[in-house]
Parts: structure tokens; C-alpha cells; sequence
């Protein structure tokens, strides 16, 4: 082995397996194409009409100078007299939109067949939302469940708070892939964590496969549905939807290698829900499903229609 290809014999380093905070960040622009942050509201109207979004909302945002082409309407007169300068307070919509990720970690996460491993295109959608979310002046915060304890970035706006969600996604998936640990800590704890970062109304949304979540997933879900506004992506992998029957060779990041032996697994009707799509929505959770292989060009149209309805 020449040096030069030395750094690829590093597995945790492959594509599909690193995540990369500035990979991360990159797709900020994949996530705003198309897209005017001034006629993307969905306004109240019949039908899911898309219009502009009038006047500088009701809540005080904030006090800055004013600068030509501001409304003097909005001169603030307290900040004017104590400075001697001209300053305006800006105002934002009353709806103060706070949305937590939950990026599923557990080792069950970090297995893929085609393209990524399912924890990559996980953090791959919601990077996307998260990006739509403050983009449109919303406040995003993060959770990621692992095998130790979880990582955890509260509520926040702008850039700065998408610059924390992707440094911890990639930490935190780096740390997961280094963690030994076979099993999966069930994720009845990070449903108790989100409560706690979210105001009633908020909203979680959730990227998983949903492998062994906890004996008393479904009750303590429903009863966190009744406070908060709760999606699922269902993140699949190409061979668990549509799995030959014959003997298939592993390896593990501890270096074991062995053969499994595999049934064939039809592929399921278009039309067919999944029963864990369906089992979510008895618990008053509604959620989509996301193919590993498709990657974030296939999931940013998805991630838009998500946004519309947070």
C-alpha cells in the first residue's frame, strides 16, 4: 500500500460513513433553492393558497438605527432620545415557530447498503429542515440519541444555531461510530428530553428506523403528542425494503467479519403504508419516509413540503 492511499484504509472516513460539519453546512443553499423567503408562507386561506406574507408582525424583536429606506412609523422614540440618533424597532410574527431535531444515533443507525449509512441520510434530511426552519426566521434545536448519553444544542435562530446543530451532528456521530456498544439504549429518554426543550406547541421532528425504541414508546409518545406537534422520518434502507434471499458477508468497525444468512423480503406496495408509519399514526403522529440511497437532492423537495406544516 502506497502512502498516498493510506488515509481511505480508515473506514470511518469513507463517504457514506463520515459526516462532516461543513458538508453539513454546504447543503444550506440545496435547502433554500427555488425558494423566497418572502412568498413561502402558506396563509390561512382556503385551498393552501401561497401568498406574501404582509406588515413586520406584532412581537418587539429588536432596537437598531435607522438606515435609509426604514419606516419612520416604527421610530423608537426612548432609544432616539437617549442616544440622539435615529432608531427603529423591528418587530417578527407573534408565531414563534421552535422545532427540536432528533437525529437517531444508535448503533441499529449505522448500517447502509447503498450510497450512506442510515444515521448519515438522517442527519442529511433534518440539516435540510433545519436549514428551511431558520431560513424563514424559526428557531431550531437539536438531540441526538446515541448509544451514551445524548447530545444536545437548545433552541436557537440564524446561522449561529444551524453552525451548533451540524458541529454537534458530525461530533456526535463520530463519537458513534468509535462506541463499541451493540445494543440500542431504547429512545423513550430522549421523548422526556425534548419536553423539555420545547414549549407546549412546539415542534419535534424526528429521523429514525424506529429499530427497538422502548417498551413504553408508543404511550409515552401519545401522551407527548398532546402537547407538541410530532413527525417521523422513517429512514429506510434499500435491502431491508427489498432483501434477496442468499448468505451475506459483514464487517463490524471492530474488524469481526462474518456471513449472515438472509429470507427474501418482498418490496412493499407504493401504496402500502408502513406498519410503522401506521402504528405512529394511532399514537397522533404522522411521518414520511426517506430512502437512504436517494441522498438530499431527493430530500429537499420532501423537506419543503414538511416545513409548509410546522
Amino acid at each position: 500500500m502506497t502512502a498516498s492511499a493510506a488515509p481511505a484504509s480508515d473506514p470511518y472516513e469513507a463517504p457514506g460513513i463520515h459526516l462532516s460539519g461543513a458538508g453539513l453546512m454546504s447543503l444550506r443553499h440545496l435547502a433554500r433553492r427555488g425558494v423566497s423567503p418572502s412568498t413561502r408562507t402558506i396563509a390561512g386561506l382556503p385551498g393552501g393558497i401561497v401568498t406574501r406574507k404582509r406588515g413586520r408582525g406584532s412581537e418587539p424583536d429588536d432596537v437598531r438605527p435607522w438606515v435609509e429606506g426604514d419606516d419612520r412609523r416604527f421610530i423608537d422614540r426612548n432609544a432616539t432620545a437617549r442616544t440622539g440618533e435615529l432608531h427603529v424597532r423591528t418587530h417578527h410574527d407573534e408565531r414563534d415557530r421552535a422545532v427540536v431535531l432528533l437525529a437517531d444515533f444508535r448503533p441499529s443507525m449505522l448500517f447502509g447498503t447503498r450510497r450512506a449509512l442510515r444515521s448519515v441520510a438522517a442527519a442529511e434530511a433534518l440539516t435540510l429542515l433545519g436549514w428551511r426552519i431558520v431560513g424563514d426566521g424559526g428557531r431550531v434545536g437539536l438531540i441526538v440519541a446515541g448509544a451514551g448519553e445524548p447530545a444536545v444544542v437548545r433552541p436557537a435562530g440564524g446561522e449561529r444555531a444551524m453552525t451548533a446543530v451540524t458541529g454537534a451532528l458530525a461530533h456526535a456521530h463520530a463519537a458513534a461510530l468509535r462506541d463499541p456498544s451493540p445494543a440500542d439504549p431504547p429512545l423513550t429518554e430522549t421523548l422526556s428530553l425534548a419536553r423539555s426543550l420545547l414549549p407546549s406547541g412546539g415542534h419535534l421532528v424526528m429521523a429514525s428506523a424506529l429499530d427497538t425504541p422502548g417498551p413504553d414508546w408508543d404511550s409515552l409518545l401519545t401522551a407527548l403528542a398532546e402537547r407538541l406537534s410530532i413527525r417521523l422520518l422513517l429512514v429506510s434502507d434499500a435491502f431491508e425494503r427489498g432483501r434477496p434471499a442468499g448468505f451475506f458477508p459483514y464487517a463490524l468497525a471492530d474488524g469481526s467479519r462474518g456471513t449472515v444468512q438472509a429470507r427474501r423480503a418482498t418490496q412493499p406496495d407504493a401504496a402500502e403504508i408502513d406498519p410503522r408509519l401506521a402504528r405512529l399514526h394511532a399514537c397522533g403522529v404522522e411521518g414520511l419516509r426517506i430512502a437512504v440511497e436517494d441522498g438530499p437532492e431527493s430530500y429537499a423537495p420532501l423537506m419543503e413540503r414538511l416545513d409548509a406544516v410546522l
